[in-house]
């Protein structure tokens, strides 16, 4: 009897001790590894909005995730129609325009652990006065007829190396193509992604994927190249992925030939790791 009496005891204690090892789990926030941006509230929909990043902002491709919060509650908003405009408000002698740059909304209504990712590709730093950058995002909740629009002042530096730029195509438009990967480049295979966007107008940069590409890597300092790339192919939005192999650390500039109509254009990217 006394040992079923202390076998009972040994599964409470073991039941009861791996309960509070539950409850004193904590779920990890989603944001513990991005750095918040900027926030602001948007005005209609009483919700307020956070921009985070993974990074400062620096001009080239920026993965971004937008949270929401109703503003009365502070409760997180996990379901919610946004859409996001980057905008550059210029002053140049005395004269003042606004463009905007291409940019990828949230794919769906459902945010993904409280997030919803986006994208912006920023064409140009900010410079004080004169060009100063901001995020438009606006809100419409579940449920509610209303939207809400919130502005989000930003701070855009310039990255070294370039990481974005914007050329004039054979047909005499504007492309603006930026580098995505790799981030963290490594000797051997590495994935190669870039996006290609057309100014349709200063507002309006729809992807394009009507572009035929040729990667050439080289290693000016050592005058070779690599072998087995694979060249870059449309996937989806204007984005271009493939395959570089760096055979050695050092300086990279990766050669791009656009090809389209049978017209070839050409720009590169330089990296050092």
């Amino acid at each position: 009897m006394k040992k079923i009496y202390f076998y009972f005891i040994t599964i409470a204690l073991i039941i009861t001790s791996s309960c509070k090892k539950d409850n004193n789990l904590e779920i990890e926030d989603p944001k513990s590894s991005l750095i918040k941006i900027s926030e602001s509230y948007a005005i209609g929909s009483s919700a307020k909005v956070e921009l985070w990043s993974k990074t400062e902002l620096s001009t080239g491709y920026q993965n971004l995730f937008i949270a929401l919060y109703d503003s009365i509650s502070n409760k997180s908003i996990s379901t919610a129609e946004v859409q996001i405009m980057p905008m550059m408000d210029m002053n140049m002698n005395g004269m003042k325009m606004s463009h905007s740059s291409p940019f990828e909304n949230p794919a769906s209504i459902n945010a993904t652990n409280s997030l919803f990712p986006c994208a912006a590709v920023f064409t140009m730093p900010s410079n004080g006065a004169n060009g100063v950058w901001k995020m438009k995002v606006l809100v419409k909740k579940e449920g509610s007829s209303k939207n809400g629009l919130a502005e989000l002042p930003l701070t855009v530096k310039q990255s070294n190396p370039e990481r974005v730029k914007t050329i004039t195509a054979a047909d005499g438009s504007k492309i603006t193509i930026a580098y995505i990967l790799p981030t963290n480049p490594k000797v051997g295979i590495n994935d190669f992604e870039i996006s290609v966007n057309r100014r349709q107008d200063m507002m309006t940069f729809p992807g394009d994927d009507s572009y035929t590409i040729t990667m050439t890597p080289e290693m000016p300092s050592m005058g070779h190249g690599s072998p087995n790339n694979v060249n870059p192919v449309h996937i989806k939005n204007g984005r271009y992925k493939g395959k570089v192999n760096f055979t050695m650390t050092g300086d990279w500039r990766i050669h791009l030939d656009l090809k389209k109509d049978n017209k070839t254009v050409s720009t590169f990217f330089d990296l050092l790791f």
